[in-house]
């Protein structure tokens, strides 16, 4: 009678279960292979619907199990039925119960955890900086403006200007936050999202802005070697479904005349001009790609490709980016003014990571801010900060979807959010 009745049970309702756990006489095709439950009670603590949007076990499949069912649909003449990527945004609670998509949200929990631990170790405080501005925090369209008792102000494009203040002029000199960031981009790539959650680390440097990037590859390896260790399970159900090579972050010591950066770790560093040089060798024109130009994005898989084919690595980064197109806090380069002490980092050919030295002094910094049309007044009390003594500091800010996405391989971005907000999309 009690298989009888659990038989007439919807999926995905509550039960209660208690029994005796005992080896089975053969391995099985459920998630414990070699173990059961010989049941004494059975209780339901919540139904599910009886018409579930779509049943979790035809959510996700694996890469063995794809190929069947489209063996199977050919042989039939028909189209293979999956359950579409809105259909799995819509009803979220639903599709986060694959293992697949868990495996995924886990693995973002541990980038979290590793980042946060990484800096605390090395003296860093974490930060609170207000998500609501008064003005726009980098200049530029791409923000979400909102009215404040009577008063225009915006959403965050991110924590830059009070994350500098903390850092170079409060006398923390070391400082990070994990916080949202909204960005008013009309994009609907696989890629971008209008709301995500960035690492910001920002810190004050004594000689050279590239302490900056050892102290960020030191963090970049903890995480990946942290999260191979610590979520193997993971990533080994992941590759199920998403087959493709681990991150190779570490440079072969056999490879010889490389600049590396990295006091604990070894990343490679290339030159923006020197990315151009291999651009140029590989057939892209200066149509394609201009010398002092910003590299799209098939420029930058083309790009990372090039790299991987060279260096054989899928982790690097890019220092010395042409001075244009960089943000007004952004430090010119001493010897040539067309460049500037920035950088991004790169996973499998996509930017994680835009950074730089940052402006500390106010006069610079009010010059920069006028070639780039935005009213000085705007940003008064950020100019002010830099009037009382400030260091010399530098920091970037990391898209924590887009390294889980690209650190898995993941095909789109939005399998590495728990709830997305993109151009078309504002719930659940």
């Amino acid at each position: 009678d009690m298989v009888k009745w659990s038989k007439s049970l919807s999926a995905e309702s509550v039960v209660d279960v208690e029994g005796t756990l005992v080896a089975t006489p053969s391995p099985t095709n459920s998630t414990q292979s070699d173990v059961e439950i010989q049941v004494d009670t059975f209780f339901v603590v919540n139904r599910a619907s009886v018409s579930l949007a779509f049943q979790v076990t035809d959510c996700d499949h694996t890469a063995e199990e794809q190929a069947k069912l489209e063996k199977a649909a050919e042989e039939e003449g028909k189209p293979v039925i999956s359950v579409g990527q809105d259909l799995k945004l819509n009803y979220r609670h639903l599709s986060l119960r694959s293992p697949y998509q868990a495996a995924v949200m886990r693995i973002s929990s541990g980038v979290c955890h590793f980042f946060r631990e990484f800096l605390n170790s090395n003296g860093f405080i974490e930060i609170q900086t207000p998500k609501l501005l008064g003005g726009q925090s980098e200049g530029g369209a791409e923000v979400f403006m909102t009215n404040y008792f009577d008063h225009p102000a915006c959403l965050a494009q991110s924590p830059q200007l009070h994350k500098q203040i903390l850092a170079a002029c409060s006398g923390l000199e070391r400082v990070f936050e994990i916080g949202p960031v909204f960005r008013a981009e009309n994009s609907n790539t696989n890629r971008h999202l209008c709301e995500f959650h960035g690492l910001d680390v920002e810190m004050a440097f004594n000689e050279h802005y590239h302490e900056v990037l050892d102290m960020f590859s030191d963090l970049f390896h903890y995480i990946f070697n942290n999260l191979n260790e610590a979520y193997a399970r993971e990533i080994e159900l992941i590759r199920q479904y998403v087959p493709v090579e681990p991150l190779v972050f570490e440079p072969s010591a056999d490879l010889k005349g490389i600049r590396t950066v990295g006091t604990t770790s070894r990343t490679l560093l290339l030159g923006f001009k020197e990315a151009i040089a291999m651009l140029r060798e590989d057939g892209v024109t200066e149509e394609e790609q201009g010398d002092l130009e910003d590299m799209s994005t098939p420029v930058e898989k083309r790009l990372g490709a090039l790299v991987k084919a060279k260096y054989g690595v899928d982790w690097y980064m890019l220092d010395k980016f042409p001075a244009e197109f960089r943000p007004f806090y952004t430090m010119p380069d001493a010897e040539d003014a067309n460049y500037s002490n920035s950088y991004d980092f790169f996973i499998r050919g996509q930017e994680i990571l835009s950074g730089a030295q940052r402006v500390h002094d106010p006069d610079m910094l009010s010059t920069a801010i006028a070639k780039k049309d935005i009213p000085v007044e705007s940003l008064a009390f950020y100019i002010d900060s830099f009037k009382d003594g400030a260091l010399p500091h530098g920091g970037g800010g990391i898209g924590l979807e887009r390294v889980v996405m690209l650190f898995l391989g993941l095909p789109n971005i939005r399998n590495a959010c728990f709830f997305v907000r993109d151009p078309q999309r504002l719930t659940p």
